[in-house]
Parts: C-alpha cells; sequence; structure tokens
C-alpha cells in the first residue's frame, strides 16, 4: 500500500504555519480593534496579548504534534483523548464548512483583488477564484514538495510585502502622528464588552498556525521539525501583527484607522501615493492566494485520516502512486469549496455559524495534554511543553472564554453551529457501521 512521503521540512512546517495564519486579517481587522479600542497602547497589548496565546497553543501542540506525529494533526489529538467521535466532528465541520468554507471565502478574495489589475465582472471574479481552486489543487496532488515550495514561495513574498508596509510606515511616517498617550475612553462603554469585541478580530487574525500539525505525517523528522515550526511561526505570526499595527499608526491617526475599510491600502497611500494602493493590492492578492494553496495542502490530511479510520469515504483514504499524496482527498475539498463559491450567497451566513466551533475543538486539544500526561505519564515526549502547565491552561481558559462569550453575544449562530455538530453524531456511527460490516 502507498505510503504519504515525508518531504516537509522545518522551513516548510514553519511557513505553512505563518501562511496559514497571515491571509487578510492583518489587512483589515485593525480597523476593527481600534473601533473597539480607541487608544493605541490598548490596541497593541490585546495584539501581543494574541500573540501570546499562539504562543501557548503552539507550545502546548508541540508536545503533542512530536508524540504523534501522524496526518490529521488535532483530529489525531481529540481522537486519541477524547474518543473517535470527537475526533469525527472536528473533521466533519471542517470539512463541510470551516476549511473549505475558508477556502472559498479566501478564493473570493484573491479573484476580487486580483481584479484591482484586470477589471473583471461578478461572473469573471467566480470564474478566476475557481480556476485559482484548480491551480493550487493540482499542485498539491503532484507532490506534497510542490505544495510546500509553493507554500513557501508566497509565504516568504507576503512576508516581504509586509515589511515593505512596515518599513515603509516607521521610516516615513512619524511617532507624532498617533498620540501613545492617549488614555482609553469608551464614553458609556464597557471595557469588558470592548475588550472582547477587540479579541475577536485579533483571535480571527491569529488562527491558522495550527495547520502545521496536520502535515506530521509528511514531516522529516517531525518529532524535532513540528515543535520548531509551531513555535517559530508564532513567533513570526506576533511580531509581524505588532510591528503592523505600529506602522498603521505612524501613518494614520487612530480615527482615521478606526473609519477606514481599507487600512493597508490607505496607509500605504499617505506615503507612495496610488503606487501604494496598487502595491497593498498586490501584496493581499498574494496573501490570499498563499493561504488558499496552504489550505489545500494541509487540510485534506484530517480528511485522509478519516478514512483510515473508517469514518469517512474509503476512497479518500487512497494515497496516488506515483505522487504520494492523498489525491482524493485533495479534490474532494477543492470540489467542495467549488460548490460553496457557486452558492456562496446561501452558505456565507453558515460558515459564521459554525466558526465558533474551532474554538471548541482548539479548547479541547489543548487540554489533552492533561490527559495524555495523566493517561500516558511514561510515553516517549520528545519535545515537553516549556512552563507546563501555564500554556495549555492559559490557551484552554481563553478557548472556554471564546466560545462562552461568542454564545452570550451571538446566540443564534452558536445554537445554529452546535446543531450542525449534533448532525454530525448519527453520520459518525453510521459510518463506524458501515466500517465494522
Amino acid at each position: 500500500m502507498t505510503e504519504l512521503k515525508r518531504a516537509l521540512t522545518a522551513f516548510d512546517l514553519t511557513m505553512i504555519a505563518v501562511g496559514a495564519s497571515i491571509g487578510s486579517g492583518i489587512f483589515l481587522t485593525p480597523a476593527l480593534v481600534a473601533n473597539a479600542l480607541p487608544s493605541p497602547l490598548w490596541i497593541l497589548g490585546v495584539w501581543a496579548i494574541g500573540g501570546i496565546l499562539a504562543l501557548c497553543g503552539a507550545l502546548t501542540y508541540a508536545e503533542l504534534g512530536a508524540m504523534m506525529p501522524r496526518a490529521g494533526g488535532l483530529y489525531v489529538f481529540l481522537s486519541e483523548a477524547y474518543g473517535g467521535l470527537f475526533g469525527f466532528l472536528f473533521g466533519w465541520a471542517y470539512f463541510l464548512v470551516v476549511n473549505t468554507g475558508s477556502l472559498a471565502a479566501l478564493a473570493m478574495a484573491f479573484s476580487t483583488y486580483f481584479g484591482f489589475f484586470i477589471p473583471l465582472s461578478d461572473t469573471g471574479i467566480t470564474l478566476v477564484a475557481i480556476t485559482g481552486i484548480c491551480i493550487v489543487t493540482t499542485l498539491n496532488v503532484i507532490g506534497v514538495k510542490a505544495g510546500g515550495i509553493f507554500s513557501d514561495v508566497f509565504t516568504v513574498l507576503k512576508l516581504l510585502g509586509i515589511a515593505v508596509l512596515v518599513l515603509a510606515g516607521l521610516g516615513w511616517g512619524s511617532s507624532a502622528t498617533t498620540d501613545f498617550g492617549q488614555p482609553l475612553d469608551l464614553g458609556s462603554g464597557d471595557l469588558g464588552n470592548a475588550l472582547a469585541l477587540a479579541m475577536v478580530s485579533v483571535l480571527w487574525s491569529y488562527g491558522g498556525w495550527q495547520h502545521a500539525t496536520f502535515t506530521a505525517a509528511e514531516a522529516v523528522n517531525p518529532q524535532k521539525t513540528i515543535p520548531r515550526a509551531l513555535i517559530l511561526g508564532s513567533l513570526i505570526i506576533m511580531g509581524v501583527y505588532l510591528a503592523a499595527n505600529l506602522a498603521y499608526m505612524f501613518l494614520l491617526p487612530l480615527p482615521t484607522i478606526a473609519s477606514s475599510s481599507r487600512v493597508a491600502a490607505d496607509a500605504m497611500i499617505v506615503v507612495l501615493g496610488g503606487f501604494g494602493g496598487a502595491f497593498i493590492s498586490l501584496t493581499i492578492f498574494v496573501s490570499t492566494f498563499g493561504t488558499s494553496g496552504i489550505y489545500t495542502l494541509t487540510a485534506p490530511r484530517i480528511y485522509y485520516a478519516m478514512a483510515r479510520d473508517g469514518v469517512f469515504f474509503k476512497r479518500v483514504a487512497d494515497v496516488h502512486p506515483r505522487f504520494q499524496t492523498p489525491a482524493h482527498a485533495i479534490v474532494f475539498q477543492s470540489a467542495w469549496a467549488i460548490v460553496l463559491i457557486l452558492l456562496w450567497g446561501t452558505y456565507e451566513s453558515l460558515i459564521s455559524y459554525v466558526v465558533f466551533t474551532d474554538w471548541i475543538f482548539f479548547g479541547l486539544a489543548a487540554a489533552s495534554v492533561f490527559v495524555f500526561r495523566r493517561r500516558m505519564p511514561d510515553a516517549e515526549r520528545p519535545y515537553r511543553t516549556s512552563g507546563y502547565p501555564f500554556p495549555p491552561l492559559f490557551f484552554t481558559a481563553i478557548s472556554i472564554w471564546f466560545v462562552i462569550n461568542t454564545f452570550i453575544t451571538k446566540p443564534a449562530e452558536s445554537w445554529a453551529g452546535i446543531g450542525f455538530l449534533a448532525l454530525g453524531v448519527p453520520v459518525y456511527f453510521f459510518w463506524k457501521k458501515r466500517s465494522a460490516k
């Protein structure tokens, strides 16, 4: 039986962690954060907290990934700690909505920014989005290394684009543009609600680094490369986000940032005029296209692992005899993402209903460290979480807070997400029964 090929280096995995996180968020969400917390130091503070959270998650998942370097990452951690149902529900949500919906959204985003250079109709934008998905699908089918190289190149390009933004801000901007001593004035607003609103945007922007665990079965020397990639990747992401926000504040007053629907473009226009706007549009295109390629590379390993466990279509577990990739899993995901693009108006709201389930599984996966430490105290752990037990405790606590906060502020979407997961329960037992036969 053909097996997956170990070809991804520590650099490849680091670029996957970085590239999966840095999509369009840092170009758009700073305005939402500034709206919620109109104070420079508070803004930088919540972005720093988000970075610390990502680092705590990386330190935690590093132990799990090195201990169980198998395809699927979180799917494996959840299945081993709590039983196959939990792993299945994670994969169920990822395939039907979370990852495929994000892939569809990324495709629509990069095609929209492509239209900045070549004018496109609505139909043209849709066709470019579908074509882009087909391109990254082909690259990832023909070899995991080809997908890894694509990830490397586009992540480096997006980092270079953001570096230009940061250099422009810190070099040509001025610290006098924003009053960094400005106190937090929420008027009649509540600090707790403001922090919660800001953190939602920050956590959304930081999500994605965990994708590096999904490809563990194809990593070279995974016991060492997975921890290195997760930890270094989270540190890079935090540095990039803090530097970008500082650059925005050097170029634009805080009220302008808060009211801007395209912060990065407005900031670059200050120093480079129309060329700056075009440059940022190109950077966002590269960033979103690159992230779509990473999502096409990583998440199919979850469905592959599910199929190997008998809880998904059997052919999805097949490995291409020549390319040594889970080709059917990759094509299956891309096909569903294209369906979501064609039905975008119908599925756009559905994605928001299920996104909060991501954090349910993030928290459960982090808490599994405690489960394994107690259940298997003598198991080989090539990497042990630094500062244990504080990183997993902090990450799990914030995950619980995020889920509860979402449930309180968006009860309709939360109940819809819970209902969606509940629908997966009979599906799981159907697959188990079919597999047993």
